[in-house]
């Protein structure tokens, strides 16, 4: 029997375990608002006090996506309970949906801490691409709770005390980008067409339209002393201008919230593979903000 045959084998095998290894979620396709995309799915680590609680925010450009329907067990082992959460896509409805649906998402988890048995004081976020912009816009946000609502969801906090954010747009200014990143990257139509703007010609031509939008969506716009921490991570950094790909991606979206956030005077950790190493790691981080949030 050839090596090469015994290392396929093995390998195959690995791969169905892992896969016969996701976990289904506790309660799933739980709705938290009223349109069919705004769903999620909860893993509940059984414990005897109240645990920690991480959300996903999927990617997509805000255009496409779906969240996780099943969980790793080892992520299930981290102590902390999971859930994932669907949200309506801007061909459906443009922003600022997807990221008031994931503030409405954290508003309705809270409404469910005692039952799902999780800390509603220590809820944090993760998320990739568009699904980090939405974590961090959260993390960034002024509280959205409306104390008089008829409605007992939106009654409740949506602020989260951290976010870990990877490959995350951090504004949609397309001025701003085109100086600091360059023009490829606004071509991409997560800055233009989740906005309504007809192409990024557009959207610069009619700035003033889309202006307020397009601000009112970006993290970069929020941030303020009395926020939590967040983590950043992105892949090598690409040159400035970018000449080849959309640089949707790219580290300086890191770079520019990382200076708003030194400028302020509260924690932005930003890593950037092969380039920039912070004090601290993703999984040691998420320990930090949940031990160190007040229970």
């Amino acid at each position: 029997m050839s090596k090469f045959f015994l290392t396929s084998l093995l390998y195959l095998l690995c791969s169905s375990l892992s896969f016969a290894q996701k976990i289904e979620p506790t309660y799933g396709q739980v709705s938290y608002g009223p349109h069919q995309d705004m769903t999620l799915n909860f893993w509940k680590v059984e414990s005897k006090k109240p645990t920690p609680l991480l959300v996903h925010i999927h990617g997509g450009g805000w255009l496409g996506g779906k969240k996780n329907e099943t969980a790793n067990p080892n992520e299930l082992k981290k102590g902390y309970s999971f859930a994932s959460i669907d949200y309506r896509l801007a061909g459906v409805k443009l922003l600022p949906a997807a990221v008031h649906d994931a503030a409405r998402a954290i508003q309705f988890l809270r409404t469910k801490a005692k039952e799902w048995n999780f800390d509603p004081n220590r809820i944090a976020v993760i998320g990739g691409s568009a699904g980090a912009a939405s974590s961090l816009w959260l993390a960034y946000h002024d509280d959205m709770a409306n104390p008089k609502s008829d409605d007992p969801v939106l009654r409740q906090s949506s602020r989260v005390c951290g976010a870990v954010a990877m490959g995350g747009q951090t504004t949609l200014d397309p001025f701003l980008l085109e100086k600091k990143i360059g023009l490829a990257c606004i071509r991409h139509p997560m800055i233009w067409k989740t906005v309504g703007a007809e192409s990024h010609e557009h959207l610069m031509k009619n700035w003033d339209q889309y202006k307020d939008l397009s601000l009112e969506c970006s993290p970069l716009t929020h941030v303020s002393k009395d926020d939590p921490p967040v983590f950043l991570n992105y892949g090598k950094p690409a040159p400035i201008p970018v000449i080849k790909g959309d640089g949707i991606h790219h580290a300086g979206f890191g770079r520019l919230l990382k200076e708003k956030c030194q400028t302020v005077g509260i924690p932005c950790y930003l890593q950037v593979k092969d380039h920039e190493v912070p004090p601290i790691n993703k999984d040691n981080f998420i320990k930090k903000v949940f031990s160190t949030q007040k229970r």
